[in-house]
């Protein structure tokens, strides 16, 4: 082979390389459409807009936590306490809307999923302890405080009207959406136009080459988890919405969903890439999964057998391209 042959061979498998690259960025938005009309053709009931109206409620809570929990992975962390977070605003907005107002209770419990937020950014920043470590304390500390000050009881008597914020719509769309909508235009801003955005990618990437570049690691950190915290109290509050009782034994697997929902939209864990569209994807596709398993009767226990399945299999193509475009 000449020179020139090489050359030319080494052109084609760089251009098949990045069209393989083009199409599998593609993949998640085809995967999800396929899933749509073949639900569509197969399960009953599923293609109506009740239904879809129904999926969008029931996941827009997960896909607010999502938000957060993706700004965080992208900085190559993530958070274990958004469900305790999320248990404990709704406690206090209930109780606080019970006994005092309803403006006072939604603005304390932000205040307060901002403050755990914080807490855990300080700790994972300024003390170096890791995110897992981090966040489960978080989680378990949380937890505890609640049960001690509810003794484990729920809290009654949130006015009927609040239930507007749960299970309201604006014309056809839930109410629960259109915050998660807004949740993820205000995420897809900060990472698109803000420098706080360009930051987070950059300290995913490599927090010592951040730091060498005159980046404030520990506050974009900081910052980063007090937005997933706020995020997961707003989350807590919709879920109040809908069930219109403080319950602090609730959101206990929004953490691992909301992970989920993530990564199944190929974000990696490694950090440093990740956009807000992968997050929704991710959080609608495990979401029509769920719906029409139940609408075609499955028993709820193969639910997460299902929803793990899908999860391997998404990450694991997802690993094994990248592995092919690094042996590249």
């Amino acid at each position: 082979m000449t020179p020139i042959d090489g050359a030319a061979a080494n052109a084609r498998q760089e251009k098949a390389a990045r069209g393989w690259a083009s199409l599998s960025s593609y993949a998640l938005p085809i995967i999800f459409v396929l899933l749509l009309i073949g639900f569509s053709l197969m399960v009953p009931h599923f293609a109506s807009w009740a239904n879809f109206a129904n999926v969008l409620q029931r996941n827009s809570i997960i896909g607010i936590v999502a938000c957060g929990m993706l700004l965080m992975i992208i900085t190559g962390g993530f958070d274990l306490s958004v469900g305790a977070v999320g248990a404990m605003s709704s406690v206090v907005a209930a109780a606080l809307i019970v006994q005092v107002s309803m403006p006072l209770g939604i603005v304390v419990a932000l205040l307060l999923g901002l403050v755990v937020g914080l807490a855990n950014g300080f700790f994972i920043a300024k003390i170096g302890i890791n995110p897992f470590v981090t966040t489960l304390a978080t989680q378990v500390l949380v937890t505890g405080f609640l049960f001690v000050g509810t003794a484990a009881q729920p809290v009654y008597g949130v006015p009927e009207s609040f239930t507007v914020l749960g299970l309201g719509r604006i014309g056809p769309i839930p109410i629960p959406t259109i915050i998660f909508a807004g949740v993820a235009l205000v995420t897809w801003a900060i990472l698109r136009f803000t420098t706080l955005g360009h930051y987070i990618y950059i300290v995913g990437g490599n927090k010592t080459a951040a730091r060498l570049a005159g980046i404030n690691v520990d506050r974009v950190i900081l910052i980063t988890y007090a937005l997933g915290g706020l995020f997961a109290a707003i989350a807590g509050i919709v879920l109040l919405g809908q069930t219109n009782i403080g319950q602090p034994a609730s959101a206990a697997d929004w953490p691992l969903t909301a992970i989920a929902a993530v990564v199944v939209g190929g974000v990696p864990l490694s950090g440093g890439v990740g956009q807000v569209w992968s997050a929704v994807l991710g959080t609608l596709l495990l979401g029509i999964i769920a719906n029409a398993l139940n609408l075609l009767g499955v028993s709820p226990f193969w639910q997460p057998a299902v929803t793990g399945a899908v999860i391997l299999v998404a990450v694991g193509l997802d690993s094994y391209q990248r592995k092919q475009r690094e042996l590249r």
